[in-house]
């Protein structure tokens, strides 16, 4: 994918950090339920470090009508600065991908940065972005 291929369109970049947890699956379900809406507005692609593999199986197993691409070496989300150090559960610390949305306009410039995104709240912030 380059942004080339998308030329006049606006581009919705979603970071999430896993494939078929809870919160990624409601975040990326919500968008699905949603698609008729926002296909019409946007080109959406979610990105994960998971592997293409499990994108593959994500999409398939929820129905989901955007593409999800594999970020495995984090240069996207490290370009996005969306890679960070985060707290699990048990407090062990780690690096992981940092729950954030990108909207870039057609003239390739970010319009808005939806950071920590809570899964049950992106539709609504996505389409308060969007003007919607």
């Amino acid at each position: 994918m380059k942004f080339a291929d998308f030329v006049d369109s606006t581009l919705v970049l979603y970071f999430y950090p896993e494939d078929d947890t809870p919160g990624c699956t409601k975040q990326a379900c919500d968008l699905r339920d949603s698609w008729r809406e926002l296909q019409s507005k946007v080109e959406l692609f979610g990105v994960s470090t998971d592997s293409i593999e499990s994108h593959q199986e994500f999409i398939k197993k929820h129905g989901l009508p955007f593409p999800l691409l594999s970020d495995s070496d984090q240069e996207i989300v490290k370009a996005y600065q969306v890679w960070a150090e985060k707290s699990s559960i048990d407090g062990e610390r780690r690096m992981g991908t940092e729950r954030t949305t990108y909207l870039i306009g057609p003239d390739r410039k970010i319009k808005a940065i939806l950071k920590r995104v809570k899964p049950a709240e992106h539709v609504t912030q996505l389409l308060k972005a969007l003007g919607s």
